[in-house]
């Protein structure tokens, strides 16, 4: 039987005692339970370290070039109901309709929670 390695800090040297698991070096213990917990709970923070949910609305914080476009997403442009990613693509974690440009992702690091 192999045991997980340790979510905090991915040791291997994990061991178990009756329906915990116990990290020997970072003293974490955690349930089997948990873990899967864990591992499915991604916090998206935005630029100010506010945490993001689906639904909400944010704001640019800086001026970003679009590939492909002679135009560029303008500071303080407003975007509404953004969809949070669960597997990021190259950093880009937000989905959402910019106004003028249509569906793209962005990185959740330039948008402001309003």
């Amino acid at each position: 039987m192999s045991l997980p390695n340790c979510p905090q800090c991915q040791s291997t040297y994990v061991y178990e005692d009756r329906d915990l698991y116990i990290c020997p070096e970072c003293s974490h213990e955690w349930s089997e339970g948990e873990e899967e917990a864990l591992e499915s709970t991604i916090i998206i923070k935005d630029a100010n370290g506010n945490p993001l949910a689906d639904g909400d609305s944010v704001t640019i914080v800086k001026d970003l070039k679009v590939k492909g476009s002679s135009q560029a997403l303008k500071k303080g442009t407003t975007i509404k109901n953004i969809r949070l990613l669960e597997e990021a693509v190259n950093g880009h974690n937000v989905d959402c309709k910019v106004p003028g440009f249509g569906a793209m992702q962005l990185k959740s690091e330039f948008l402001k929670k309003i």
